[in-house]
């Protein structure tokens, strides 16, 4: 069986596996698990000077990636899976895409520079556009290596222990309950009688109300979603 591969297009690929090379994601990259590879988008450029951007039509600030140099980089990196361009104006990354790309053979990622690309060669090429949120980041680089994070968790024998990934948070469309660990006691706060009662049945009851308390409280969207595919009132009492 194939592992996952993930494949990253960027001027800067000096800047990966950077986090990726530690913890879960290192471990399984030495494993091989999955596979990185990145492409200097910089080699397809037709210049002495590797020039991969040009001034805008039409006037105005910043620089715009250019469609021949990016088409070329995409043509000469194969890879599989999904290609995506990391954009802030891009649909929102959620957990259900993450658990998409991560069933795919991997992903191609476009690490979006200056003040964008050229909008041609997205649609050429059925670019999808992602978004870590609503903010602006220098270049795609940091977002492709938290995409990439959350999708090698997914991938199987990454994570040793399977429950972890079905009781985390966003995997039934709720916010994690609240978590405590030894000292039972800690600065005169108290774990939450519950969770020391040895009482299984008690203990779900409790998590599932807490992260349903969570959920309405962190992340009403979330929480609205959920109550509506389930038929719960958003004005409904939540256990605590």
């Amino acid at each position: 069986m194939m592992s996952w591969r993930a494949t990253v297009l960027t001027i800067f690929p000096e800047m990966l596996p950077g986090p990726l090379a530690y913890s879960l994601a290192g471990k399984a990259l030495r494993a091989g698990l999955w596979q990185l590879e990145t492409v200097d988008i910089r080699e397809f450029a037709r210049d002495k000077h590797r020039s991969v951007d040009d001034a805008p039509f039409g006037g105005g600030p910043g620089m715009v990636m250019r469609p021949d140099v990016l088409d070329a980089a995409i043509a000469g990196a194969g890879g599989v899976g999904a290609l995506v361009l990391l954009s802030p104006r891009g649909r929102r990354l959620d957990q259900q895409r993450v658990r998409d790309l991560a069933a795919l053979p991997g992903v191609r990622l476009v690490c979006g520079r200056f003040e964008g690309v050229d909008e041609r060669v997205l649609e050429a090429h059925a670019i999808e556009e992602v978004s870590l949120g609503d903010f602006v980041l220098s270049g795609g680089e940091p977002a492709a290596i938290a995409l990439i994070d959350a999708c090698v968790r997914l991938v199987p024998g990454v994570v040793g222990c399977a429950e972890t990934l079905a009781e985390e948070s966003f995997a039934g469309g709720l916010l994690e309950y609240p978590q405590y660990t030894r000292p039972q006691i800690w600065q005169e706060r108290a774990v939450p009688e519950v969770l020391v009662s040895g009482d299984h049945g008690r203990i779900r009851a409790w998590r599932r109300a807490q992260a349903k308390r969570l959920t309405r409280e962190r992340r009403p969207d979330l929480w609205a979603r959920y109550a509506a595919a389930r038929g719960e009132n958003w004005n409904d009492e939540v256990d605590t």
